[in-house]
């Protein structure tokens, strides 16, 4: 029975299958693959589901299907294994996408800017990330941008469903707090995030000061209300375990899914909590929030921005690509 994919339509069968319909649309015989056959295949290879490969292209699912059924019969291999969500790429996949990926990118640069730039449209640039770094730092730095004609759409969200997002095509930026699996999508570091331990001036007199932390540990702090991101502690999960060297074992009294609602909540003396320091040097400036304890070594998180493979024919990525690169210097 000949495999289908989840959204129900035709699967791809093994090549070997001396049964395998030769009538589909787009079947040739035996050759040379043709650079259509490869866009169609890397597109399926990056955005990991037909569906979403035929979105990007503009073609049926039904057609990028059969595409991909007679470049099997073309290459003698099978090239992707069905999944419950898309599809997975055979190691035989992965070696051809590694191949092709540069020429054919390089050519759809070529390509693309063969229509000079006062005749092409203008195309926003599709950047995502989370919302407390897109809010304080990433739009504002897009500004002299903008004010110069920039398209700019903006999303926000967390990493993983963001990536996915990426690499089915609803996005050509992301900024990333962790480094993306694999080869398909082409990852920088853009800023290091470091991890604080605060609260407002009046709890942080009840602790006994840093003084009592490093002397007693992080126990002095366990009378005090803990405010955060999530019901599971993420960040604070994470300060506990690199500074205090132990696993951090109580209920949040506030979850907030927004940073800056935990900044909030903090600096009005909900309680205390772990923030990253950009979302916090103001208030720790200004003395409206104190820092609990401040480690020799404390945590930090890199973010990436990783961009799409195929985005830079929008010469608007690259502009806005280069410039959070550099703006991210001063993070």
């Amino acid at each position: 029975m000949r495999n289908k994919d989840p959204d129900g339509s035709p699967g791809l069968g093994r090549t070997a299958d001396a049964h395998s319909d030769h009538s589909d649309t787009g079947a040739r015989s035996a050759g040379p693959a043709d650079l259509n056959l490869l866009r169609t295949f890397l597109t399926v290879h990056r955005s990991g589901s037909f569906t979403a490969a035929a979105r990007l292209l503009g073609l049926s699912q039904p057609t990028v299907t059969a595409q991909m059924r007679t470049l099997e019969r073309q290459v003698g291999r099978e090239l992707f294994e069905r999944l419950p969500r898309g599809v997975a790429p055979s190691a035989y996949a992965d070696e051809l996408a590694a191949r092709i990926v540069a020429p054919l990118d390089t050519l759809a640069e070529v390509t693309g800017d063969a229509v000079p730039a006062g005749e092409r449209p203008a195309a926003p640039v599709h950047l995502a990330g989370p919302a407390e770094l897109m809010c304080l730092r990433v739009l504002p730095a897009l500004a002299p941008l903008i004010a110069d004609g920039l398209l700019l759409r903006a999303a926000t969200g967390l990493t993983d469903p963001l990536l996915d997002e990426l690499r089915a095509g609803r996005h050509d930026l992301v900024i990333a707090t962790t480094r993306p699996r694999g080869r398909a999508l082409s990852a920088v570091p853009l800023m290091d995030e470091e991890f604080v331990l605060t609260a407002a001036p009046h709890w942080a007199a009840r602790t006994g000061g840093a003084e009592r932390i490093a002397a007693e540990g992080p126990g002095v702090l366990h009378g005090l209300p803990l405010v955060t991101y999530a019901e599971d502690l993420p960040i604070a999960r994470r300060y506990w375990r690199h500074v205090f060297g132990r696993r951090l074992d109580r209920r949040a009294a506030v979850t907030v899914p927004d940073l800056r609602g935990v900044l909030a909540a903090v600096v009005a003396g909900a309680g205390f909590t772990v923030l990253p320091r950009y979302l916090c040097e103001d208030e720790l400036a200004s003395g409206a929030l104190v820092e609990l304890y401040a480690p020799e070594d404390p945590p930090i998180n890199t973010a990436y921005l990783v961009q799409r493979p195929g985005s830079a024919v929008n010469p608007q990525v690259a502009r806005v690509r280069d410039l959070l690169i550099g703006a991210a210097r001063a993070w």
